[in-house]
């Protein structure tokens, strides 16, 4: 006979949020449930040269652009919530303009976001294109852009918010290629996201 399965252990989001602030690494939180973050490699094991790169490199490029106006970038220690609060995560980088709004006094979870940016690693991009995309946009109405970036390749795809409510999917691929971000009036460069990311040779564009 096998090893009977465990069953998951599910926690309010105030009992995660207290297990939370006083833990020593990061976790997301998802309908009850309490993931390291990550399953996904980062927090135990430490991230990779190129996540690492492309995570500097757009962090710089966004501060840099967005000098003057009434929008910041966000580091990855910033949580944000969907508003039914059955999601908590990290993203990779995170833009919100005018006052930011947060779930308590604490200040480390926002509830406004406007851009949402995730470096894409093997072991979470199925989740990052679906299920946490899908929640992010039915439960985080200050929502614009969902920005999902590959590593291994000049690749990004971009979820943009019409004012119509309508979601639509743009690509851009190859490193000479630019990322318009309409909402926060700023184009990226992928030459510069990608500043020093070594791609095998049949990946690059």
């Amino acid at each position: 006979m096998g090893l009977a399965q465990k069953k998951p252990q599910f926690f309010t989001p105030e009992e995660y949020l207290e297990f939370e602030r006083n833990s020593e690494i990061r976790h997301e939180y998802f309908d009850g449930e309490i993931y390291p973050f990550d399953e996904k490699v980062y927090a135990m094991a430490g991230e990779s040269l190129s996540h690492s790169q492309i995570c500097i490199n757009l962090a710089g490029e966004i501060r840099t652009k967005l000098k003057g106006k009434d929008c910041q970038a966000l580091s990855p220690n910033m949580k944000v919530r969907a508003e039914g609060k059955g999601m908590f995560a990290y993203p990779d980088l995170t833009v919100v303009c005018g006052q930011p709004l947060f779930h308590d006094s604490q200040k480390d979870v926002l509830l406004n976001p406007k851009i949402i940016f995730e470096v894409l690693s093997p072991s979470t991009e199925r989740y990052d294109q679906t299920k946490k995309f899908f929640r992010y946009r039915k439960e985080l109405p200050t929502l614009t852009d969902y920005v999902l970036i590959y590593q291994d390749a000049p690749f990004i795809e971009h979820h943009e918010k019409q004012s119509d409510g309508r979601w639509i999917h743009n690509a851009v691929e190859g490193i000479e290629g630019f990322l318009e971000l309409n909402s926060i009036e700023i184009e990226l460069g992928l030459i510069e996201i990608y500043d020093r990311v070594v791609f095998n040779a049949d990946s690059e564009q």
